[in-house]
């Protein structure tokens, strides 16, 4: 593998083409694919699902709070609930800056 991507050029055909033996030969074949077909969810359908799920997370330790207040869960139910809310939380805020970082690139990015 090592071998066909130093012969491959980056300005001739020929390296692709022994590349792609390679990858034959290794057993990695592109037979019964098509280009351009979505196999997976889309980029905002998975972020959705993210959101969704730490604004569930988010709901779920606060109800567990007000169960621990009226004495129906324990403390330690409480504070599992509460962490996996506060990762939770971390994660999406993370995603956030990620997405708004990636916006000012762009924003700066000459037309």
């Amino acid at each position: 593998m090592i071998e066909s991507i130093t012969k491959t050029s980056a300005l001739g055909i020929g390296g692709l083409d022994s590349l792609s033996s390679s990858f034959s030969s290794k057993g990695l074949t592109t037979e019964g694919t098509t280009p351009g077909t979505m196999t997976g969810e889309t980029f905002m359908a998975a972020l959705s699902n993210v959101a969704s799920g730490a604004a569930n997370n988010l709901k779920q330790a606060e109800q567990v709070s007000f169960d621990g207040i009226l004495g129906k869960a324990t403390t330690r139910e409480v504070v599992d609930a509460v962490m996996q809310a506060e990762q939770s939380l971390q994660t999406a805020i993370a995603f956030r800056d990620k997405i708004v970082n990636a916006y000012l690139e762009i924003t700066k990015m000459q037309i």
